[in-house]
């Protein structure tokens, strides 16, 4: 995966599917290398609520599909829980191809770099503007720092609004596969403050 990233020129499209149809053979950073295929944002193409993710994980990669695998399914059930339905809202990732390590015939998941980020970032900014959405949740410090600045630290400012140009309602909280790491005794609770902070967004949502 050796090699500089660039910058892709990413003209004016009117429409998403434009948009992912010239997504798909991005090479703007090495990530594209040895995954399977792009993995684009999906959902209403002027949904109120755009959320934002790290990278595709391996189900994704292999399905070419946002939030299928294990984080996706608790992420579903967290949605439902704080009353928002998942197809309502426009789902995608910072970064749009899986990264990841071998170790023995799994694939694992490795976090995407500065490069990679900002390679991938024109692709985040275009989604942004075609939807319009009235509020934009990061999930996990990759999104709210690629989105509010390298110093966002998801630790102190989780589930608070925070001013940003991109949408009228900005919120960060964590990404679910950190519920899925949460130690076995500890997970539920931690499952039901991240429905917590998704429940804090559903209401401002009504009222945006």
């Amino acid at each position: 995966m050796a090699g500089e990233a660039k910058t892709p020129a990413i003209p004016s499209y009117r429409s998403l599917a434009a948009l992912r149809e010239a997504a798909r053979g991005c090479t703007a950073c090495p990530l594209h290398e040895a995954a399977t295929q792009t993995v684009f944002g999906e959902g209403p193409a002027h949904a109120r609520l755009l959320l934002v993710g790290e990278t595709p994980g391996d189900q994704e990669d292999r399905i070419g599909r946002p939030f299928v695998g294990p984080a996706g399914k608790l992420l579903d059930r967290c949605l439902a829980a704080a009353g928002i339905a998942r197809d309502q809202a426009y789902v995608t990732n910072v970064v749009k191809h899986f990264k990841w390590t071998p170790r023995g015939k799994r694939r694992l998941h490795a976090k995407p770099n500065a490069m990679e980020i900002r390679a991938c970032r024109p692709w985040l900014e275009a989604e942004i503007a075609l939807v319009k959405p009235a509020m934009i949740v990061c999930l996990g410090a990759t999104a709210a720092q690629a989105l509010l600045g390298a110093q966002f630290r998801v630790t102190r400012r989780r589930g608070e609004f925070v001013p940003s140009p991109l949408a009228r309602l900005v919120m960060a909280t964590i990404h679910p596969s950190a519920l899925l790491r949460a130690e076995p005794e500890q997970r539920e609770a931690e499952i039901e403050r991240f429905v917590a902070d998704l429940k804090v967004a559903a209401a401002a949502l009504e009222k945006a």
